[in-house]
C-alpha cells in the first residue's frame, strides 16, 4: 500500500528568503504537494534541534529546514547555525537508527518559486520512497505489521 501512502512533511522556512520563495511559488501558480506543511520563521537560525525531532514526534513523515543563501542571510550567520543544526540532529537520527534522509537543509532566495516547488516534490517523492516514519504507528498500522 505504499502507492497510498501520503507522506506528512513539515518545512520550517524563514520568513526572509525560503517563505517568500514559497509564497512566489503560490504566487505563480507552480504545482507541488498539498502534504507540506509550512512553518514561517523569524530565521532558519532560530530552529531548535528539539523543534525537530518534535515535529517527528507528532506524526512528521519528514522535514526540512529551509533559509537564506549562504552569505545572505537578514540576521548576518542564522542560517549556518540551522544547516549546523540539521546537520547534528541528521546524526542523532542515524544514532538511534532512524533513516537521516527524513531530514534536509535547503538555501533559498526570495526569488527561487520555481526551487521551492522542486524541493517539495523532491522530498515528498523521497519520503515516499521511505514510507511512513517508524513514529506513525497509525499508518504503520496500515502497512499490516501488526501494530
Amino acid at each position: 500500500m505504499a502507492g497510498d501512502f501520503e507522506p506528512k512533511i513539515v518545512a520550517f522556512c524563514c520568513h526572509y528568503c525560503a517563505y517568500s520563495a514559497a509564497d512566489l511559488a503560490g504566487s505563480m501558480r507552480l504545482q507541488y504537494p498539498t502534504n507540506i506543511r509550512i512553518v514561517e520563521m523569524t530565521c532558519s537560525g532560530n530552529i531548535d534541534h528539539r523543534v525537530i525531532l518534535n515535529a517527528f514526534e507528532e506524526g512528521a513523515d519528514g522535514v526540512y529546514v529551509a533559509g537564506c543563501m549562504e552569505g545572505d542571510c537578514h540576521f548576518l550567520k542564522g542560517n549556518y547555525r540551522a544547516k549546523k543544526r540539521v546537520n547534528h540532529v541528521k546524526k542523532l537520527l542515524e544514532e538511534i537508527g532512524f533513516d537521516s534522509r527524513r531530514l534536509e537543509f535547503y538555501n533559498l532566495s526570495a526569488a527561487m518559486g520555481p526551487r521551492f516547488a522542486e524541493i517539495a516534490n523532491e522530498m515528498t517523492q523521497r519520503i515516499k520512497e521511505l514510507g511512513p516514519s517508524p513514529l506513525n504507528k497509525k499508518e504503520n498500522g496500515k502497512e499490516g505489521d501488526g501494530k
